[in-house]
């Protein structure tokens, strides 16, 4: 596994899969929205704090290479790393490994900004610090 600043396991749940027993596609996306989410909480990035001061932290893309299934009872981690993608844009690169065999399971990047009051692209101290983190060794 690549060098992550932040790591979150999970477990397949039964209700997760579809007809062919294995992970329906748009249940990866919950896997990763969770674990940014995670991320930013603990960095001390709060979602309703930053909401009550009308700044909104949105998904402008997400691109996802799907490289082999995950199945029902299947423990995993998700890495994730930020990394600015214009001067309002922020990415989050993720990958999902299965384990214990580490196997890369998907390939993701999901990339975001945050919106002021007027709906307009900011940039917000909150974020900047967590580009400035880089990945851990």
């Amino acid at each position: 596994m690549l060098p992550y600043i932040f790591t979150l396991d999970f477990k397949v749940r039964d209700y997760e899969c579809d007809l062919q027993g294995i992970v329906n596609n748009s249940v990866y996306q919950q896997y990763l929205e969770h674990t940014r989410h995670e991320f930013l909480l603990s960095r001390g990035v709060d979602f309703a704090q930053l909401a009550a001061n009308g700044i909104h932290l949105v998904v402008t893309r997400a691109e996802i290479d799907y490289k082999r299934p995950l199945t029902s009872g299947d423990t995993f981690r998700v890495g994730l790393n930020i990394m600015r993608a214009s001067k309002v844009r922020f990415q989050f690169l993720q990958d999902i490994y299965r384990l214990p065999d580490e196997q890369v399971m998907i390939k993701g990047v999901v990339i975001g900004t945050a919106l002021n009051e007027r709906g307009r692209p900011t940039v917000i101290d909150e974020i900047e610090r967590l580009m400035e983190s880089g990945p851990s060794s």
